[in-house]
């Protein structure tokens, strides 16, 4: 991810970098122009320089000619030692060529002529020194004008060369222009480029925003193609977007539970005939079978007694499996008295499992399930097992009929909150709860509460309930 300081700095390094640039060109192209102009002056005061010694050495030669003492020689030695320096100092500075050479062998020529002439004094020959006198003279002579000469072409050249120069410093000051120009275009392509991805992440956000201000919480999420800040935030956005949604649909899914349950409160209520009255009632009613000698008929009252005691109370509260165990026997005693030995009732439960929580009136409208749909048109051999078992910290509950079984399409009816009682009727039921509102409740009272149907046309059905960490209340 780079950040959008990053990008910032990148930004102005390679700006600072290109200006740099320019102005390195720049000062390379003005500090050849005086290297140049530094080189020809150089070149010039050099020619100067031998023109002038030269001269200086001529008239030390005429001093000693005139009057040969040792103080004149020296002065006339000492000016040709330094024509020397100079010489070898113009054949390392200029370049090869015949005009170098030529200008080299005159001062070549004017230093032996000098020295000629010496000797002719030293030996008193007035006829050769006079000659050599006067050949140093010519050669002097030639000297200044080779001087002239060379001094005009290197002019020439350099007139040439400062063309070029000047023509290479235009071209410098247009690409530097250009470079100029380009920083100032690519800076503003950048600064559109650059606010128009910040503004247009801002702007969707900013619309998103006013849809969720208005409820519309199922909009799509916000996009973007940057890998900065912005990234972050419209993810951020998004999850939070997401989970407003999520907790407004807990809200609602909340609110239809509780709505439902209050349903099933008015539903108990109009099944509450004075409920105190009839409990009495059918208390005295066992108690005289039991003192009549009735005994089957007093046991099956007050079966029924708790069965619809435990059915009245309130649907909210919370029991244990051991309460919902001890109930299911009560209504198996009751369905056992009606059925006789066409139903047989097995319990497979670990003790261990009977303290954990769950809703009330959970286990009872299943079997009573199984009973009305399962294997009441049996004849003989029917069965329900109830299994309570835990594997790990899950605790599993198995109801298990072997009735006549259910098609696929009717499970997924009955899944999809479609309430088996609007479709078969209510008859028989001694609760009027639905395998529906036992799956909304276990949901309610746990979410991560499975409850699960497998059945097969003429071989049963099994609806087994998972509790995850199933615990004591």
């Amino acid at each position: 991810m780079i950040k959008i300081r990053t990008k910032l700095l990148i930004y102005f390094v390679a700006i600072l970098v290109l200006v740099v640039i320019l102005f390195f060109v720049r000062e390379q192209s003005a500090q050849q122009i005086v290297e140049l102009h530094d080189e020809s002056s150089e070149y010039y005061f050099l020619l100067n320089e031998i023109t002038n010694t030269t001269d200086q050495t001529y008239q030390s030669l005429q001093i000693y000619v005139h009057e040969p003492i040792e103080e004149n020689l020296n002065y006339y030695q000492e000016d040709k030692a330094e024509l020397a320096g100079l010489q070898k100092q113009y054949d390392e500075v200029a370049e090869d060529s015949v005009s170098k050479q030529n200008y080299l062998n005159l001062i070549k020529s004017f230093v032996e002529h000098s020295d000629q002439t010496v000797y002719g004094v030293d030996q008193d020959d007035v006829e050769q020194y006079s000659f050599s006198l006067n050949e140093a003279d010519n050669t002097a002579t030639y000297i200044h004008e080779k001087t002239l000469e060379l001094i005009n072409q290197k002019l020439t050249q350099y007139q040439n060369l400062i063309a070029l120069e000047d023509q290479r410093v235009q071209d410098t000051k247009n690409m530097g222009t250009a470079i100029f120009i380009s920083i100032i275009i690519l800076s503003i392509l950048y600064a559109l480029w650059f606010s128009n991805g910040i503004t247009k992440v801002i702007d969707r956000l900013t619309s998103a925003a006013r849809e969720i201000s208005k409820g519309n919480y199922a909009g799509e999420d916000v996009v973007v193609s940057q890998k900065d800040e912005l990234k972050i935030l419209t993810d951020t956005f998004n999850q939070m977007k997401r989970n407003i949604l999520q907790s407004v649909s807990d809200i609602e899914e909340k609110a239809r539970l509780a709505q439902l349950l209050k349903e099933m409160e008015l539903k108990s209520l109009q099944n509450q005939i004075n409920p105190h009255f009839l409990f009495n009632t059918l208390n005295t009613i066992s108690k005289t079978s039991y003192i009549e000698g009735a005994e089957r008929t007093s046991d099956l009252i007050s079966s029924v007694s708790a069965l619809l005691r435990y059915n009245i109370g309130d649907l909210e509260r919370d029991t244990t499996l051991k309460d919902e165990v001890m109930i299911v026997n009560e209504y198996f005693f009751i369905q056992k008295t009606r059925f006789g030995d066409r139903v047989t009732f097995h319990q497979e439960i670990e003790e261990d499992c009977l303290s954990v929580a769950i809703p009330c009136l959970t286990l009872q409208p299943i079997i009573e399930n199984a009973f009305m749909h399962g294997i009441e048109e049996m004849a003989e051999g029917a069965e329900i097992t109830l299994r309570i078992y835990r594997e790990q910290d899950d605790v599993y509950i198995e109801i298990v009929d072997n009735g006549v079984g259910m098609e696929q399409q009717a499970i997924d009816r009955l899944m999809n909150d479609e309430n088996e009682s609007t479709q078969k009727g209510n008859k028989g039921h001694s609760t009027g709860i639905g395998m529906r509102n036992v799956i909304d409740r276990l949901n309610l009272f746990n979410k991560d509460a499975q409850i699960s149907i497998f059945s097969q046309m003429g071989k049963g059905t099994k609806v087994m309930i998972k509790l995850p960490k199933g615990e004591t209340p």
